[in-house]
């Protein structure tokens, strides 16, 4: 062939050369390693050792005169038809039978979403704090744990926002009269939200889908204070919300912890705590007022409260005695 061009290449260590005719182009190169070399085309990488560098089907200019390669070094990458065979063959074999086929790429990992996370943190109850002078206060803090990492309550607290630095538990002894007993207080729209977990007795814990719709509750004094219909609405809303994302299917019992049944004595509060105050790590609290009016402990420190609710707790006791010495005196 009078105007035969030769084109060397390296495989595998080893120099091909291949003749071509003068107006050949890379195609046909490609081509002829196809035929004469079992390498497919999909199988295919040419190192030119030039300004053209990685060359493969299918190429960007199929068209390139052959001539452009002349006198260039090229290394051939790509296995030929058979060692691919082989290489399958030997896949399927290590699989077995059951598994045997092409093998399938892996699934890439899910990344975390660090946004939800960041939200997280944000938006939570940035402090736990049981009552230390009460019993069992590792049981309280396990209650406002559960609390906080409700998935309902995690929801709800990142869809509106709400970032409460102070959730602890609230003395049955300071806001129960013979009348009522109450469930929650919101201190200035999330200082300090306070939850009432333990019976009257302090023997036992009450039922904590009850307490945490008592939550919902305080979280809707967050944005509005006086139980209006802007109140109302936005407390349902928030208690939909959490059920609806309460995936884990909260209300399971903490530990060994019994629990107490509301009564119709329970009512949530006042509207939103807006006076007094809360020190962190002091364990007592001064309530001046609340939106509903007057407290009706007055000032007093939680001290004089729970020593109050002791002496009327011993009065009610020692009348009961002397009713019944009277009524069996009688009888």
């Amino acid at each position: 062939m009078a105007d035969a061009v030769e084109i060397t290449l390296v495989h595998h260590g080893e120099q091909h050369t291949l003749s071509f005719a003068h107006d050949a182009t890379i195609s046909d190169l490609s081509s002829r390693v196809a035929r004469d070399l079992s390498i497919p085309p999909a199988n295919q990488k040419f190192l030119v050792a030039s300004r053209l560098g990685l060359q493969k089907p299918p190429f960007k200019a199929p068209d390139m005169p052959i001539t452009d390669l002349v006198s260039k070094k090229i290394t051939l990458m790509g296995s030929t038809s058979a060692q691919v065979a082989a290489l399958n063959a030997s896949i399927s074999a290590a699989l077995g039978p059951r598994r045997a086929g092409p093998v399938k790429a892996a699934t890439p990992a899910r990344s975390r979403d660090h946004r939800r996370m960041q939200d997280e943190a944000q938006y939570t109850f940035h402090t736990l704090r049981p009552l230390p002078h009460l019993p069992n206060p590792d049981r309280s803090l396990r209650f406002l744990e559960r609390l906080r990492d409700d998935a309902g309550i995690k929801a709800a607290m990142r869809t509106h926002n709400f970032s409460v630095p102070l959730l602890t538990e609230m003395d049955p002894a300071m806001h129960t009269t013979q009348d009522s007993r109450t469930l929650g207080l919101n201190r200035n729209k999330g200082e300090v939200i306070e939850l009432r977990l333990r019976t009257d007795a302090y023997d036992g814990y009450r039922d904590y889908k009850t307490i945490r719709n008592t939550l919902c509750h305080e979280l809707a004094h967050n944005v509005w204070g006086p139980h209006d219909r802007n109140f109302w609405d936005l407390c349902k809303k928030i208690e939909r919300e959490v059920a609806r994302d309460d995936w884990k299917s909260g209300g399971r019992s903490v530990g060994d912890v019994e629990y107490y049944e509301p009564g119709e004595r329970d009512l949530h509060d006042d509207g939103g705590w807006t006076g007094g105050d809360f020190v962190l790590g002091s364990g007592s609290a001064s309530v001046e007022g609340n939106a509903g009016g007057a407290a009706p402990m007055g000032s007093l420190s939680r001290r004089d409260i729970i020593a109050r609710a002791a002496e009327e707790r011993l009065k009610r006791t020692k009348q009961a005695e002397r009713d019944a010495d009277e009524s069996g005196s009688a009888t």
